[in-house]
């Protein structure tokens, strides 16, 4: 599983870079991301629901937040 540690970057930086880093993962390819952008709690999850990909795991985490990602078709 790859890894996009975000923490740092406000809006929309995280989805940018979660956008440009799924086009080089194969379908069914798995993306981790932590963010401590309050705003990624609503940009990431609406992004995946856009683009057709499943937002396996989002939780709260001591420095921010953490999801997890599957890229669809």
């Amino acid at each position: 599983m790859e890894e996009i540690d975000a923490r740092g970057l406000i809006c929309p930086l995280p989805v940018l870079r979660v956008r440009k880093r799924l086009q080089s993962l194969p379908p069914g390819g798995q993306l981790r991301v932590l963010t401590d952008d309050p705003m990624a709690a609503i940009d990431l999850p609406h992004f995946c629901a856009e683009a057709g990909h499943a937002l396996l795991l989002s939780e709260t985490v001591a420095d921010g937040h953490r999801f997890t990602l599957r890229k669809g078709a």
